[in-house]
């Protein structure tokens, strides 16, 4: 077998982060931002700490001015079937295989790592606990991230309205949990979490 080769960092680095894992509907997704050391966009931060208005114009300035970007996702029923780690897992390997450049190094955050090997090649990786509010790349990764996925449960909120996703994107508010109750879960509800299978009995 031929042994997959290591990418030594050669300057072109990756931000990676995810959003929405502790949600109790909708997709987690993952983006992976290459910024441009030549054009760095001021105000970075974890996208928790920026408000919505904030993250929105950030999120333009990041695509417009990043080298590469992109973004992907896992839905509920993937969740489901693989656990929510793995199923983020993998939302974060489809979204660096959706940058168009191919990065030497990708920072992600948190302590662990997806799948780096693409074909016979292994991209070189660091996890990074607290990365997305030190390090500029994941950063932008993270907004990238949270406002897609904002859009996403608001688009959801529009075929799904009993639950109103638009007002609490899915996470396990008091409001959400009594729609549960109410309505039982949809499609977009992640069974394999506690509250949803409680809902469903």
């Amino acid at each position: 077998m031929q042994q997959a080769k290591l990418f030594e960092f050669d300057g072109l680095l990756a931000g990676v982060d995810e959003a929405g894992r502790g949600p109790l509907a909708g997709p987690v997704v993952a983006s992976a931002v290459v910024l441009d050391p030549a054009a760095p966009i001021v105000g970075l931060a974890d996208s928790k700490k920026i408000s919505a208005q904030r993250r929105d114009i950030l999120a333009v300035e990041i695509k417009h001015r990043a080298l590469a970007w992109s973004v992907a996702w896992a839905d509920a029923a993937e969740i489901d079937a693989i656990n929510i780690l793995a199923a983020t897992m993998l939302a974060m390997r489809r979204a660096i295989l959706g940058l168009v450049l191919t990065p030497g190094k990708v920072q992600i955050d948190g302590n662990r790592l997806p799948n780096l090997r693409f074909d016979q090649t292994v991209i070189h990786g660091e996890a990074i606990i607290g990365g997305d509010d030190i390090i500029p790349a994941i950063s932008a990764a993270s907004i990238i991230a949270k406002t897609t996925r904002d859009t996403m449960m608001l688009e959801l909120d529009k075929i799904y309205p009993n639950y109103e996703f638009a007002r609490h994107k899915g996470y396990g508010t008091e409001i959400h949990r009594q729609k549960l109750q109410t309505f039982g879960p949809c499609i977009q509800h992640r069974r394999s979490f506690a509250p949803v299978r409680a809902a469903s009995t």
